[in-house]
């Protein structure tokens, strides 16, 4: 009942709240949106409000490419880093779960250790790293592998480095979670039967940590999908993800219906193949059982 009455409160109404507004029209009020809807006018009132709501606002965001593209480059830059957040994320926690139980401890708290600092705040540090002046181009000028200072910021590759580096203990996690409760004598077993290192781990490491790794690119893909700090910090003006398209409409151009129909957009683009998944997920297991 509890999980219930969290999602109610907490995700359904203020969803519907959201959606209310992207069927409402801008206005120089406060709210600027019209209707307000209220019963201050009876039923009848009411009702003539709701009749005021249309879908406008959907259709505008179908004519204006902005917002198309600016979900197509979320979508693939949250896709790619979550890639690379595997691709670092798994070696380091497969190391976790081989190594001595007396150390993991150590390991995990190390891990979770960046979450001790603000978000803001290290992200904020990549920048004096990344910037032509900054740590990275300084180490590599010394060391004489470049010529001249390496141009990072403001570009997609900042971005990548951003989101990698503030997500991948959400990769980590759930991987090591998986992972520690291998058994590691089948990679053995496996191996004792003739076959190679490589093989072992596509055909019994990588599909018995399979939940693991859906569970990790799902924690990095969705937040990723909306990300507005590291893009508009690290990416520059010219960088179009939705997250930051979505600050625009709201604070900037303060409007907040547009912004709400792409919010709700947005909602159901992440949502709606998370439940598809979670779906076919629940059927493979019951044709297994």
């Amino acid at each position: 009942m509890v999980p219930y009455l969290w999602l109610l409160f907490f995700f359904l109404i203020p969803f519907i709240i959201v959606f209310k507004i992207s069927l409402s029209q801008t206005a120089i009020a406060m709210p600027p949106y019209v209707p307000v809807l209220g019963v201050g006018e009876g039923i009848s009132g009411f009702l003539a409000q709701l009749r005021e709501l249309g879908i406008d606002n959907y259709v505008w965001l179908t004519e204006d490419p902005l917002y198309f593209n600016a979900y197509v480059s979320s979508v693939v830059i949250a896709a790619i880093s979550t890639f690379l957040a595997l691709l670092v994320g798994f070696p380091v926690a497969y190391g976790m779960a081989r190594a001595p139980a007396s150390i993991r401890p150590t390991l995990l708290m190390l891990v979770i250790l960046p979450f001790w600092t603000s978000f803001l705040i290290r992200v904020y540090a990549w920048i004096g790293i990344l910037k032509p002046e900054g740590l990275l181009n300084q180490v590599l000028l010394a060391t004489g592998i470049i010529d001249q200072p390496l141009v990072i910021m403001n570009t997609h590759a900042a971005i990548f480095i951003g989101i990698v580096y503030s997500y991948l203990p959400f990769m980590i996690l759930p991987l090591y979670s998986t992972l520690e409760k291998m058994d590691f004598s089948l990679i053995e077993a496996a191996q004792d039967l003739g076959c190679t290192p490589t093989g072992a781990f596509w055909k019994v490491t990588f599909p018995l940590a399979l939940p693991g790794v859906v569970a990790g690119c799902m924690l990095v893909f969705i937040p990723a999908v909306g990300e507005f700090v590291i893009p508009d910090l690290l990416g520059g003006s010219q960088t179009l993800m939705i997250g930051k398209t979505l600050w625009n409409e709201f604070f900037a151009n303060r409007d907040w219906p547009v912004s709400s129909a792409v919010a709700v957009i947005l909602l159901l683009l992440l949502v709606v193949p998370i439940m598809i998944f979670q779906s076919a997920q629940a059927r493979a297991q019951e044709q297994g059982r």
